[in-house]
């Protein structure tokens, strides 16, 4: 999922541009598609970094946030039930679970920094991220999902693959 044509293609000047571009409030932009193309730039390259990351560290010894203890009680109160293993996207995306998530997500609002930014979020955690694998999600959802997946051990499956193939 790597792009040679990253935040560093822009140079110094660009970075800096399409950084405080990203700092603006929405309502300041309307339906700009180069700030959509930075938007998608910014989450892909988290992406990338996050697989990276547990491809090469044993995921149960991440710490995500400073919060990850609180995150993932938080989450495990209130979605006991869910699979995080595979992720069903209606769980996520319909009506009634975004009624379900937004209490949760409010909770770490001034708490967890850019706690309802866009990130991308893989749905199956034994994979890479793919066009098939991804779906949109906040921030917050992103690090409940992850940080369960690390502690229940799912994400351990992406760490052995990549250490048996070194």
């Amino acid at each position: 999922m790597a792009s040679s044509d990253g935040l560093s293609s822009l140079g110094p000047d660009g970075a800096s541009s399409a950084a405080h571009a990203l700092s603006l409030p929405a309502e300041a932009y309307g339906n700009d598609e180069r700030l959509e193309a930075m938007w998608a730039m910014k989450a892909s390259n988290h992406a990338d970094v996050y697989f990276n990351l547990i491809s090469s560290v044993d995921p149960k010894f991440l710490k995500l946030t400073k919060m990850d203890d609180d995150i993932y009680s938080a989450f495990r109160d209130a979605f006991r039930d869910l699979d995080v293993q595979v992720l069903d996207p209606e769980r996520l995306k319909s009506t009634q679970a975004k009624e379900r998530w937004r209490p949760f997500c409010n909770r770490f609002e001034g708490l967890v920094e850019d706690f309802n930014y866009g990130t991308l979020l893989r749905l199956d955690c034994r994979q890479d991220y793919s066009q098939e694998n991804t779906i949109f999600a906040t921030r917050i959802q992103f690090f409940a999902v992850e940080i369960a997946r690390n502690r229940e051990g799912l994400n351990d499956a992406v760490f052995t693959s990549k250490a048996s193939k070194s």
